[in-house]
């Protein structure tokens, strides 16, 4: 069984000489990867003591990024505290909708104006 690590014992690693971040609820100490991350350690450092999930996703990581993570890994969360570190995609629903009702009212306007 992983050992379970808090939120805010997470939070308590944002230095540069002990760097932790929560990726899909699971715990890593990054902390001597730092100067081997290709995109540098900056990138680490911004998400040092948070949840980094969605930008580990947004920049599409390999199949081999995410095998060398696993030695990285020290914990997981809690089950009381998972999917709670990020915002859920779902709740952003009404804005694609919003714009999706733009964009067509968009399109309608424009051909009302042209007639």
């Amino acid at each position: 069984m992983a050992r379970q690590i808090t939120i805010e014992e997470v939070k308590k690693h944002k230095r540069k000489n002990s760097v932790w971040m929560i990726i899909h609820d699971d715990v890593y100490d990054v902390t001597r990867f730092l100067n081997e991350h290709p995109g540098g350690e900056d990138t680490l450092l911004e998400y040092a003591g948070k949840d980094g999930t969605q930008a580990f996703e947004d920049v599409h990581h390999s199949e081999d990024a995410r095998e060398i993570m696993k030695k990285f890994k020290i914990g997981t969360l809690p089950p009381d505290q998972r999917n709670k570190s990020i915002v859920d995609c779902r709740s952003y629903t009404w804005v694609f909708l919003a714009l999706a009702g733009a964009i067509a009212l968009g399109v309608v306007w424009k051909k009302y104006l042209s007639k």
